[in-house]
């Protein structure tokens, strides 16, 4: 089993920021990737950003400049640093992480369950 643990969502007013936490453990052989979505209520999941164990990022047009992508290879962690929060940018944001497991050959998708991010006007 692998198990993604979020942490840091909350609430905060616009200008403010936020720093989320996600942790995979488990019957991990390897990572290849981490990253987040974030999905509003009634929209789809978006992707926000990820990284890949080499370190190449990927970013959201709505977010670049704002939000920051960082990772822990040695402690299967990823980090998403959000600054000048909108309004918009609320939604229930998920980690994901591509893994390896020991009894397997291929590369799958696990998530975390979601931490909620509210931005105030």
């Amino acid at each position: 089993q692998v198990q993604l643990v979020e942490s840091g969502g909350g609430l905060v007013q616009a200008g403010g920021s936020l720093r989320l936490s996600c942790a995979a453990s488990g019957s991990i052989f390897s990572i290849n990737a981490m990253g987040w979505y974030r999905q509003a209520p009634g929209k789809q999941r978006d992707l926000v950003a990820s990284i890949t164990t080499g370190g190449s990022t990927n970013y959201a047009d709505s977010v670049k400049g704002r939000f920051t992508i960082s990772g822990d290879n040695a402690k299967n962690t990823v980090y998403l640093q959000m600054n000048s929060l909108k309004p918009e940018d609320t939604a229930v944001y998920y980690c994901y992480a591509n893994v390896r497991r020991y009894s397997g050959r291929a590369y799958e998708s696990r998530w975390g369950q979601g931490t909620q991010v509210t931005v105030s006007s």
